[in-house]
């Protein structure tokens, strides 16, 4: 079947104190381990897996890596074949060399951010159990996040050069990895630049997106919520632990979900997403914004565009 999901995203922090902080008591993500490089592995509520989230030390902040798991060691036979079929270059990795996961591959893809590819991570079981369970576990802290739902990679733009990485990753995730495209944003005469591209593997509106900048880079990784009162309660979660917000509640036009983004002490861009906005079925017709209306693309109430969201992101690799 190819990618089944996004796995987990490896940031790194300036501080980890201050990082476990705020990613256990503000987005409410639980500590699942920490190994002998002092990484620290941590998991949503909601989910199965050992992690979905690798915190690690630096002193610069942005992305070493993203993970998607896929369903079977075959999909990684037929992904590594593809790879290669296109001399495109590809690491086959042992079990364990990606931490508590099995055999991995690992390569970068044409924006240069790395990737892996796995089939098995440790299972260690939601917080509510698969027998009866309640409709969600007691002790939360800060706005629960159940689960790690998207990010968004900043990719080099500039057509006048005829640099667009947004529609190299576009191709290379639908041909190589199968995603498909639900929404675009085209800009430039007569809309020919595809400076946007939001994508997935699943029926969610994206699992990953790429939009045009200057430079690669990490815009920020996003965490799932159930409703817009659990964005406005995650807010007040912020206001509390005085953490900086980029965005306040809003709703986008492109997705159409509930967001708020919001930075962890190090800089990195964070959002919490409510609402599945539709769902992307294999047969959906591609959404297509237009240059025009990016304002209300990215922000739909006020539907200005605030230039810093763009333009203000961390390190890709």
């Amino acid at each position: 079947m190819g990618v089944m999901r996004i796995g987990h995203i490896n940031l790194r922090v300036l501080d980890m104190k201050a990082a476990r902080h705020h990613y256990e008591n503000v987005l409410g993500l639980l500590p699942t381990d920490v190994d002998s490089a002092g990484n620290v592995y941590l998991k949503g509520w909601d989910e199965w897996d050992k992690y979905c989230l690798v915190l690690t030390e630096s002193d610069r902040a942005g992305m070493n890596h993203m993970a998607f798991k896929v369903e079977s060691e075959a999909d990684l036979d037929a992904i590594k074949a593809k790879l290669e079929a296109a001399s495109h270059p590809v690491e086959d990795l042992a079990a364990g060399e990606l931490p508590f996961c099995g055999r991995s591959l690992r390569f970068h893809i044409p924006s240069g951010h790395q990737m892996y590819l796995y089939a098995e991570k440790e299972f260690v079981g939601k917080s509510v159990g698969t027998e009866n369970p309640e409709p969600w576990p007691d002790g939360l802290k800060g706005a629960g996040a159940h689960w790690l739902d998207h990010c968004l990679l900043m990719c080099e733009l500039d057509p006048e050069q005829g640099v667009n990485k947004v529609e190299e990753n576009h191709v290379f995730f639908r041909d190589i990895l199968g995603f498909r495209l639900t929404e675009q944003l085209m800009v430039g005469p007569g809309h020919q630049v595809r400076a946007a591209a939001f994508m997935t593997c699943t029926t969610t509106p994206h699992d990953i997106a790429f939009v045009g900048g200057p430079e690669m880079g990490l815009h920020h990784i996003s965490f799932y919520l159930d409703e817009w009162a659990d964005v406005l309660k995650a807010a007040d979660v912020m206001g509390k632990n005085k953490v900086k917000i980029d965005v306040t509640p809003q709703r986008h036009g492109i997705t159409r979900g509930a967001t708020i983004y919001f930075f962890d002490p190090s800089g990195n861009r964070n959002e919490t997403f409510a609402g599945l906005g539709y769902a992307a079925y294999p047969d959906m017709p591609v959404i297509t914004w237009t240059e025009d209306n990016i304002g209300s693309a990215i922000f739909y109430h006020t539907g200005e565009l605030n230039e810093a969201f763009t333009s203000v992101y961390t390190e890709g690799v």
